[in-house]
């Protein structure tokens, strides 16, 4: 028995030396399609971003003209001060109410009988809003009296409110207790004035 030997001989082997190379090309042809797609999205971001600085840059440019603008508008001029400018300023000194000397002053007032539980200040009008217990053995008017006259010969008080006067007073009952709320109006110098012109 003799052995038989084969051979395989490929004819083909032209062929598949250029799908190869197609195969290459596209590979080549498809990272080269990639890079200019991803370096024109890298521009545009770009762009877009430069886009947006632009836009800030012009926005502080023109917040930076306007606040100069401003700053000339209120500056004041070195060589001439106005009569209007100087009574401004008297004005400004004089008219200014040190409040914490005047809270010093108020709570200095306050007694245990009663109890301021809020204040406004509004043109010239100082408003204490207060609460008393009701009691029987005590005459709550002539508490609220007593304050009123205290406040009025404390001169931390008096010099910018030389008029205090007592305002509304109404009884409440607050958890089973009788309260009496009461409103006092001290009013400034100006606010005095303004009242009896009006008057």
């Amino acid at each position: 028995m003799t052995k038989v030997f084969y051979f395989k001989i490929n004819l083909n082997k032209f062929g598949e030396m250029k799908l190869q190379a197609e195969r290459e090309n596209k590979t080549f042809r498809n990272a080269v399609i990639a890079y200019l797609v991803g370096t024109l999205i890298m521009f545009g971001g770009l762009f877009y971003l430069n886009g947006i600085l632009k836009k800030k840059v012009e926005n502080r440019r023109k917040f930076l003209t306007t606040t100069e603008a401003q700053l000339k508008q209120f500056q004041a001029s070195e060589e001439y001060l106005s009569m209007v400018d100087v009574d401004r300023l008297a004005q400004t000194f004089n008219n200014r109410i040190f409040w914490a000397k005047k809270l010093v002053a108020l709570s200095d007032e306050i007694t245990h009988s009663l109890a301021v539980r809020k204040f406004t200040y509004s043109n010239g009008v100082l408003t204490l809003n207060g609460i008393t217990p009701v009691d029987n053995n005590v005459k709550e008017l002539d508490l609220i009296n007593d304050f009123i006259q205290r406040l009025l010969a404390n001169p931390e008080i008096s010099n910018d409110f030389p008029q205090i006067k007592s305002g509304l007073i109404t009884k409440q009952l607050a958890k089973d207790t009788a309260i009496l709320e009461f409103v006092i109006e001290c009013y400034s110098r100006e606010a005095s004035e303004s009242r009896r012109s009006g008057q």
